[in-house]
């Protein structure tokens, strides 16, 4: 997943796992954003503010060294109507379910699935997995992408509608005007 200006910025909300650490039974984590990382995140996507966010995560190894990420993420985000210049609020609520791998079999799958022969792929998994990254799963970086993605990038005010001014054509005012000008002129004389 990418955000804007991911290559230019540092991740603003960071929780790595070490995938090695996690146990056979799995793990959970619940995320708070701190001011300074909402504010971060908020000027990376262009928000007027982030209020809030929030993020609860199943980590669960499976077989093959796959992780398997279940949760979701929740936000409250400071935009500005499209319409109306107001400024409003929006709830963002998304449910987060990825699997992960080390890179080379997230490489290899990727490729699989794009040639359309994935018959090593378990019929429910559609999308390759995500690449686990030196060993590291990052639930900040996961969570944020995550918001990013469920952000509204038109958001209106409940009611605001765009009503564009309908001025009637005058019939006197088309491209041959002058010309019919001068040619009532002609037949005056």
């Amino acid at each position: 997943m990418s955000r804007p200006n991911a290559g230019t910025q540092p991740d603003p909300w960071r929780s790595p796992i070490i995938v090695a650490q996690i146990p056979d039974a799995g793990l959970h984590r619940e995320l708070t954003a701190s001011a300074s990382e909402r504010q971060a995140m908020a000027e990376l996507a262009g928000l007027r503010d982030i209020l809030s966010a929030q993020a609860a995560f199943d980590v669960t190894p499976k077989s093959g060294n796959r992780i398997q990420v279940t949760g979701h993420v929740r936000a409250r985000v400071g935009q500005t109507c499209v319409v109306t210049l107001d400024p409003i609020e929006s709830e963002i609520d998304e449910e987060i379910d990825l699997v992960f791998a080390p890179e080379a079999e997230a490489r290899r799958l990727a490729d699989l699935i794009e040639e359309g022969q994935d018959d090593e792929e378990p019929p429910e998994v559609v999308d390759p997995p995500e690449a686990i990254v030196n060993g590291i799963i990052d639930l900040g970086r996961l969570a944020t992408d995550a918001l990013f993605l469920a952000i509204d990038p038109y958001p209106r005010k409940p009611g605001a509608v765009f009503e564009a001014e309908v001025i009637a054509p005058d019939p006197e005012d088309h491209p041959f005007a002058a010309l019919k000008a001068l040619q009532d002129k002609k037949k005056g004389k």
